[in-house]
């Protein structure tokens, strides 16, 4: 079971530069800590796709594993796990996030 959640959890990761695992989706968050994520995301400048974890209980909890992280939201970039509110808020605060995006080449065109 685990291998196919986190298949479709690599699928969903290959198919998007910038990918937040979220509660709600980006209009409609439906937590603080998820908002928070999205409202930096778009002061940034970066477009993102986004998972609702609370419409699939298996990419859910499959999350949590396949990052060895137990929180939402979880913020990915190009695939590499970036972490939770948190350290998004901490890395846009010190300018670190913004530089990791351009070390990684997201731009705002590729970044759908």
């Amino acid at each position: 079971m685990a291998n196919e959640v986190f298949s479709r959890i690599q699928a969903q990761l290959d198919a998007a530069p910038v990918l937040l695992f979220m509660k709600g989706n980006p209009m409609f968050p439906q937590c603080g800590f998820s908002a928070r994520v999205v409202q930096i995301l778009k002061h940034s400048g970066v477009n993102f796709s986004s998972v609702n974890v609370l419409e699939d209980p298996e990419i859910r909890e499959g999350i949590k594993a396949f990052s060895d992280w137990p929180t939402i939201p979880q913020l990915y970039v190009k695939g590499e796990f970036i972490g939770g509110c948190d350290i998004v808020t901490e890395m846009f605060q010190a300018g670190e996030l913004q530089a990791l995006l351009a070390e990684k080449g997201v731009t705002h065109d590729q970044a759908a």
